[in-house]
Parts: structure tokens; sequence; C-alpha cells
């Protein structure tokens, strides 16, 4: 998969810009405040309609205008698709060749990013849900039925929870959604346990090429069930225990909403034990691990790493430029980073409000 062509209008600091990509790595360079990251963001942007900064889309818009635009060309194989996204401030639309896409699951089949962003290197640190979004958003990527089930979970999980604000409930209908949730958290649990063995598979791959040294690397998954041929009358009963303190506090206090997953490096949580360069290592090497286990090659993901570099020393940072020539398509950014054989684009600084 290759971004060929990327047009950005009145997005973030960019009124109009003109991009054109090659496969292999391009290199986005320029000082502070120049918008290689808005690049990025807006590559980033054609996969699931959001920034992944956290922001509003309104926050898209340069300031004082009324629109932003994305627009581009991404290549699969023999395949050319035209995206057009048009953002306002009352909302979005997408098109892809022409034609209105309504559910972002079929805009996420049609361009496939992987990010790693500096704020990644706290990832084994930081909260949960950041690590339960690393396998839900890669799930629902290569799994569409992964997505249909996390979508009944949520809406099961909205109407348990407004049951117990409400302080008043119909018990048989709060019965009713909890075994709800216990249908769809299974198969959940089994999507999510069979993707962390297949990324342990790989990671240990992947970490080595980084650092150059072979160390027992694993993924650790924690299921609040784990699967068993009881799994339905355990999960139950969970709930069961926690319906007291569930209507004290108003909220689903257990469930697949609330899992996690941790990282062992040589038999310690790097997350505890860990120095932040080593967390950075692994975390970047989780990031782009699902890259591997798309088999079809016209589907490779393209990876953004957003100042990926500046941390990293001489060593590592030839390390990482040489993995990532396997890479289909690869966009990096810095204040001043020179590849050999890479395509470079380098922006000025920019004096416009965003």
């Amino acid at each position: 998969m290759i971004v060929k062509t990327l047009l950005v209008r009145n997005f973030r600091n960019h009124t109009s810009r003109d991009f054109v990509f090659e496969p292999g790595i391009n290199v986005i360079t320029g000082p502070n405040a120049s918008g290689k990251t808005n690049i990025v963001e807006a590559v980033y942007y054609l996969s699931l309609a959001r920034s992944f900064r956290g922001v509003d889309d309104e926050d898209l818009i340069t300031r004082g205008l009324e629109y932003a635009e994305i627009k581009s060309q991404v290549i699969e194989g023999e395949l050319k698709r035209n995206i057009r996204i048009l953002i306002t401030k009352k909302g979005r639309s997408v098109l892809v060749n022409g034609k209105k896409v309504s559910k972002l699951s079929d805009l996420a089949k049609c361009v496939n990013v992987l990010l790693f962003e500096p704020k990644d290197v706290l990832l084994f640190r930081g909260s949960p849900r950041d690590r339960r979004n690393f396998l839900d958003i890669n799930l629902s990527k290569q799994f569409p039925l992964y997505l249909e089930y996390m979508t009944r979970y949520d809406q099961a999980l909205r109407q348990r929870n407004e049951l117990l604000k409400s302080g008043k409930y119909d018990e048989n209908l709060l019965k009713t959604t909890t075994e709800l949730l216990v249908k769809y958290a299974g198969p959940i649990i089994n999507y999510r346990a069979m993707y962390v063995k297949d990324i342990n598979d790989i990671l240990i791959k992947i970490t080595r090429a980084l650092t150059g040294v072979k160390e027992a690397i694993e993924i650790h998954y924690k299921p609040f069930i784990p699967m068993s041929s009881d799994y339905q009358s355990q999960a139950l009963e969970a709930f069961n225990r926690v319906l007291d303190s569930d209507l004290k506090h108003k909220a689903t206090s257990i469930g697949v909403h609330r899992e996690d997953i941790s990282v062992s490096l040589n038999g310690r949580d790097i997350g505890i034990y860990g120095s932040q360069g080593e967390n950075r290592l692994v975390a970047l090497a989780l990031k782009i691990s699902p890259y591997f286990m798309v088999k079809d090659e016209d589907k490779k993901p393209v990876v953004v790493l957003d100042d990926v570099m500046s941390e990293l020393d001489d060593i590592h940072q030839k390390r990482l430029i040489s993995f990532l020539r396997k890479f289909s398509q690869v966009f990096i950014t810095g204040t001043e980073l020179e590849i050999e054989g890479a395509t470079q684009i380098k922006l000025k600084e920019s004096k416009e409000v965003f």
C-alpha cells in the first residue's frame, strides 16, 4: 500500500500544499513549527478519519477559515483509490473514488496506517486504555468481525451503565444486558488472545533487529475471565460478585473494556523496571509489528514515525533505518535527518497561525 499523492487545504498551518511521495522511506524535515507532524497527521487521517493527537476535527481547520480538505491517491497493487475528505465545523464527509463512505470501517479497509509518536514511549507506563486501543484498532483493521463484536459490546455496555445510573433499574433488563456483555466478550477475548500470540511470535525478531541483542520479550494479555469450557457461567458469576459495587459506583467495573496487556523484558515488567530507552524501542517494535501480520504484500500498511530519531543514539538510528528498508512505505519526521536513498521533503518555518 502506497500513499502516492497528498493535497491539504486549510489543514492546520498548511493553507495549500501538494506532495508526491514514493515507495520506501519518505523523510519530512524542517524547523519547529514548520508543520512536519501536521503532514503525517493528514496521512493518518486517511485511515481512520480522526487525528492521532486527540483533538476535535474543528481544531484541524486553519484558524479563521471554514473548512479543511485532504485529497490523496492511494495505490494497492493495481488498484488506485482517490480519497477526498472535507472537514467543516458541522462535520466531515469522506469520498472514495467519488462515492460517499458512511462507515469509517470501510475507510480503514482502503488505507491502513501504523503510527509511532513520541508519547508512545509511555505506552507501558500509561493508561491501560492506550494499550487496549492498540489491540482494538489493529484487530478491527484486520478482522471486520472483531469490530462488529466491539460495536455490539459497547452498545450493551452503554445500556448497562445507563441502567446502573438510573437508580431504579429493571432487574430483568439488567440481567439481559449483562448476558449480552458476556456473549460479545467471549469472541473479543478469543481474538485478543490469538492476536497477542501472533505478535509474540514476531516481536522478539523485531526487537533483536532494532537492538542487536536477543532478549526474552513477551506480551501478556490479561482477560477479565480466561476462556474455558465454562467461560459463560464464570463470567456471569463475576458480574454478580461486583453487582453491589457497580450499583454503588453507577458503572460497569469489569469486562473487556477494562482489560490490559503488559510486556516483560527478560522476565521483568518493562513498564515498571525498564529504562526509558528500553520502553521506547519495545514500544516502537510493538507499534510496527502488525505490519508483518498482513500477509498480502499489496495490503501492507503505511508506517508513520513521528520524531522517532531524536532520542536514539547513532547505533540505534542506523539499525532502525536498516530495518525500515523492509517496509513498502515509511514516513519519518525530524528537524534534521538525511537518509541515503530516501525521498526528502523539506519544509520551511511557517508563520501561519494554526
